[in-house]
């Protein structure tokens, strides 16, 4: 989520072939992507996305309003992007980290741990803006892409380390440099990415516990 996470590597190439190639497609994320995609041309078509008003208009976080009660912002910012970068850089990362979890879990719980993650996330930057006394806008999936993350680390650490070809170590230092980069940069809502972060990972822990009683992973 925003205000108003590398060189080339060719084995993304040889990812996206399996991501094709692959009969069971991860259908939740993709619509998830298509949804978030769909939100950002409405918006265009009506307007602009870079412009704060027009964003309000659409859903998207304003401290003031959601006061006043108008608590369904915290869920309709999540689909909602300032500008083409800001959705693409998300809507990257999702496309990757989604396709892992929701294989690894069913499409069901993923769209749980995404929405509810995002939510939370949301809420978490909420907060935040009531205890500094500020009244931002604020919109972008980025919350709930790092719920996946979180998810996806937890994940990780129930498959012994290692899911495919992640390795616990390489995706834990992406999340903390993530996680860093949001609090060191302007414009970045560093607040519901940490929010974000610590509700996938314990909502991942929640969703897996009928499999751990019954001894799966």
């Amino acid at each position: 989520m925003g205000y108003g996470p590398g060189q080339y590597d060719s084995s993304n190439e040889d990812i996206i072939d399996r991501m094709i190639k692959r009969k069971d497609k991860s259908w939740a994320n993709l619509c998830l992507i298509g949804a978030n995609l769909l939100l950002f041309l409405l918006v265009e078509l009506t307007g602009s996305t870079g412009d704060t008003a027009q964003m309000i208009r659409w859903g998207a976080a304003y401290t003031p309003l959601i006061q006043a009660g108008e608590y369904y912002r915290l869920f309709t910012c999540m689909f909602l992007h300032f500008g083409f970068q800001h959705l693409l850089n998300n809507m990257l990362l999702l496309f990757f980290l989604g396709d892992y979890v929701e294989r690894f879990i069913g499409k069901v719980r993923y769209l749980i741990l995404y929405l509810a993650g995002g939510f939370l996330a949301s809420l978490f930057s909420y907060l935040q803006d009531l205890q500094q006394g500020q009244d931002t806008v604020s919109a972008g999936a980025s919350g709930a892409v790092f719920a996946v993350l979180g998810g996806l680390i937890v994940l990780i650490l129930l498959h012994r380390g290692r899911l495919e070809d992640l390795t616990l170590p390489r995706v834990l230092i992406m999340a903390l440099l993530s996680l860093w980069v949001g609090f060191q940069s302007v414009g970045v809502d560093g607040f519901a990415h940490l929010g974000g972060f610590l509700a996938g990972a314990a909502l991942m822990l929640l969703l897996k516990l009928p499999d751990l009683f019954s001894g799966r992973r």
